[in-house]
């Protein structure tokens, strides 16, 4: 310590002390960033009054989705561009971003730069950062060119070649960062029944929503028993809501006249309830009408969007791991066990207090905001409630509530966005003090359930 004291500014000193607090300030940063490029004369069409250009900046960076204003026809291709940018930065994490430019001009990564990327891509060391990183960019880079090549088949004969390679790098970059920008103002409905996005915009999402680590570890291990605790927890949860959510969707809505049920056959309607099951994963594209969801569907997709995808990952929500870990001390709490485990390895007691934290700060979150919103805003509450759960989860889905609300609605909406990218946990680490009980306290007996 006294080594830093001597060599690192007071500012450096900062970051050191506070890295979640220093995070969200460079988030804040950007956003403010972002928002100034996009209120610029020729990033938009004229209409974008400084609100809309904040919440906009908000949403991107944060990998949101949701929009006041239709992407495609407002902002010019420089506003485009900028938000493709901020969606980038947003999604693969600003510190990594710096960190890999500093690795490529060759200067020395000190301890306050490790200390934020430690944070951002939640590690507990410094010895694999630099391979994380990389890792991050090499996936990045080579799935949103094969999302580019694939997509453009779809948009090049429809749109030319200017213009459609554009939408599909456009589409491919939002998809893979799990932002759910889409330049029409039905978002992909027009695709509904299109094989190719049906394929490609949900692989690039679970591409991008598994996590970097896990991709990394499979990459590596290949084979299913050399996987690491964390990989198989995250592919087996995965798995088991994707083939849920897809089930359930297409269970509930098959008849609806307003999703499902305006498709002429069976195949259209299989391949619409696959991607609005891979969407609420925090990416936040809609090939059908969200608004006309059964109320059931609307529970089940609100679900989906409060856990969202993996750690280290462009996804938001509490995350897959987090919910297995939840239930798997839930189970061992039924059955009197002491130790949890899972896979033929086990997770202490410090693992499930972070969970319990997370799930505890993400509700208070969710329930604050519904009450302030619900004060200033007379709106359907199931409409409102579903709004929050997107913003909160950084999914982008919407039931058309987000447009219609005031100033304090859309300053709730645009917290929890934030909230959502840079981690429930970081309002608490920010707000909590750490320090060693001087006193010790006779243990009470406190009665429960």
């Amino acid at each position: 310590m006294a080594l830093i004291r001597r060599g690192v500014p007071a500012l450096s000193r900062g970051l050191v002390h506070s890295p979640p607090a220093t995070l969200a300030l460079l988030y804040l940063c950007c956003i403010l960033a972002g928002a100034v490029l996009l209120k610029l004369p020729l990033c938009h069409d004229g209409s974008l009054n400084w609100a809309d250009a904040v919440f906009t900046s908000v949403s991107a960076v944060t990998v949101t989705g949701l929009a006041v204003v239709d992407a495609g026809s407002v902002f010019t291709f420089a506003g485009q561009a900028v938000i493709l940018v901020l969606i980038q930065l947003g999604g693969l994490g600003l510190m990594a971003f710096a960190v890999l430019l500093l690795f490529l001009l060759g200067v020395p990564v000190g301890i306050p730069s490790k200390l934020l990327l430690r944070e951002e891509l939640n590690q507990s060391g410094y010895h694999e950062l630099r391979t994380i990183v990389w890792l991050v960019f090499w996936v990045a880079a080579v799935s949103e060119l094969a999302g580019t090549v694939l997509l453009s088949l779809v948009f090049v004969p429809e749109f030319g070649a200017g213009q459609g390679l554009w939408m599909a790098l456009f589409h491919a970059v939002s998809a893979f960062n799990n932002a759910g920008f889409a330049l029409f103002p039905d978002s992909l409905s027009r695709y509904v029944a299109d094989p190719v996005i049906n394929l490609v915009i949900p692989g690039l999402i679970l591409a991008g929503g598994l996590g970097f680590i896990v991709l990394g570890d499979i990459a590596e291990a290949r084979s299913w028993q050399r996987l690491t605790l964390h990989s198989k927890l995250m592919l087996t949860g995965s798995a088991v809501l994707i083939l849920l959510g897809w089930v359930l969707f297409a269970l509930l809505e098959w008849r609806n006249p307003g999703t499902l049920g305006g498709l002429h056959s069976a195949a259209a309607k299989l391949g619409a309830a696959w991607f609005q099951a891979i969407s609420p994963r925090t990416a936040g594209f809609n090939s059908v009408d969200t608004a006309a969801l059964h109320d059931s569907t609307v529970l089940l997709t609100m679900a989906l969007m409060v856990i969202g995808g993996g750690s280290t990952s462009t996804a938001g929500g509490i995350k897959v791991t987090t919910v297995c870990v939840l239930i798997i001390a839930t189970i061992a709490f039924f059955r009197r066990e002491t130790v949890m485990r899972a896979f033929g390895r086990s997770f202490g007691p410090e693992d499930v207090f972070k969970v319990m934290a997370l799930a505890t700060v993400s509700t208070i979150a969710i329930m604050t905001a519904m009450f302030a919103i619900s004060i200033s805003h007379d709106g359907e509450f199931t409409d409102l409630a579903f709004e929050v759960v997107s913003a909160f989860g950084t999914v982008g889905l919407s039931r058309g509530a987000t447009a219609e609300l005031d100033g304090i609605g859309r300053g709730v909406v645009m917290i929890l966005m934030f909230l959502g990218r840079v981690g429930p946990l970081t309002l608490g680490f920010f707000l909590a003090t750490r320090g060693q009980p001087r006193v010790r306290y006779p243990r009470g007996r406190v009665y429960l359930g």
